[in-house]
């Protein structure tokens, strides 16, 4: 093989990885974006989800009598506490996981072409290792934010019970960077890290997500072209049933997240036991209700934004590469 030969060979393989790497970007900002979006519209049933999780006192409060205490305490904005940090924090660990999933699916996909496989979708077992690898990369990179998060979700509420009958709700309001600062003086950096475990183990959770999501969307491209309806119904589909099936662990991880440094340290396995000695096993799946519902619309808004914002990120970077020719 001449020099040139090996010349263009190296040439197009850097100019391949280059494309891919730019569709790997594509897909983490698309998510990212999508993520925000999608945050901005379903965040008050996070709030309500999360409080419910981890109040084991209002075992028989209703979702409607939750909202109905929230507004009345804290005004609507009651419903958002805590949405700087979720926004920069879905941003954050969407940008994450679609990098890493983009990019362990291109590896299965060149790994298949080598091979000579008929087709390069991904099979179910390659989903669920790139979902494994996307999460819990994901997982150990965010966590901080989400301890952050949950404390500021759960300080309202905690501030709600402290206040006297009769008297005005306090108007004072944590930001993210005190609640922060806060939490590293009084716990140091490992409170960071509280909930890490069953994180870990909730990494089932978009695993399950996204296999159910590109097995039926390999179901679905066999017709026909993916639209973002589509993924707007199948990310949805596949979001209910991975969360109803992981709930009691991500119930576990809240409950880690707004545990002090003076209270009692648990296990997870010990954690789940208290749980269900005290509160019954419908402890675990206390705050289901619009947990599921927020997480269904969250992931179906989800897919849908990102599949128009990666199809316009891909749009405007061929129109960048035909004026630059």
């Amino acid at each position: 093989m001449s020099q040139s030969n090996i010349e263009g060979q190296k040439k197009a393989i850097a100019v391949s990885a280059a494309v891919q790497q730019s569709d790997n970007m594509a897909h983490a900002l698309a998510g990212a974006g999508g993520g925000i979006l999608s945050m901005l519209l379903t965040y008050p049933l996070i709030t309500l989800s999360t409080r419910a999780q981890v109040e084991s006192k209002r075992a028989h409060s209703t979702t409607y009598d939750a909202i109905r205490r929230i507004i009345q305490r804290e005004g609507v904005s009651g419903l958002y506490s805590g949405l700087e940090s979720a926004l920069f924090g879905i941003s954050v660990t969407n940008f994450v996981y679609y990098y890493w999933y983009e990019w362990t699916r291109s590896a299965f996909e060149k790994a298949a072409a080598r091979a000579g496989r008929s087709s390069k979708k991904l099979t179910t077992a390659e989903s669920m290792i790139a979902g494994a690898i996307a999460g819990s990369a994901t997982v150990l990179i965010t966590n901080p934010i989400w301890v952050v998060n949950t404390r500021m979700t759960a300080r309202k509420s905690e501030s709600e019970q402290e206040t006297l009958p009769g008297t005005p709700p306090k108007k004072s309001r944590a930001s993210t960077i005190s609640t922060l600062l806060d939490l590293l003086r009084q716990e140091g950096p490992k409170a960071l890290f509280a909930g890490v475990l069953p994180a870990l183990i909730l990494v089932i959770n978009p695993i399950l997500q996204y296999t159910i999501f590109e097995q039926l969307k390999n179901i679905v491209e066999r017709r026909r072209r993916m639209t973002p309806k589509d993924a707007f119904y199948l990310g949805a589909l596949g979001k209910i049933l991975a969360t109803s099936i992981t709930y009691p662990y991500i119930t576990v991880k809240s409950r880690m997240h707004v545990a002090s440094k003076d209270g009692p340290k648990e296990s997870l396995n010990g954690s789940l036991k208290r749980i269900v000695k005290e509160e019954g096993f419908v402890g675990l799946y206390r705050g289901i209700g619009p947990k599921v519902t927020q997480s269904a619309i969250t992931a179906a808004f989800l897919f849908g934004f990102k599949d128009v914002l990666y199809d316009l990120m891909v749009s405007l970077r061929k129109r960048n590469r035909a004026i630059s020719k």
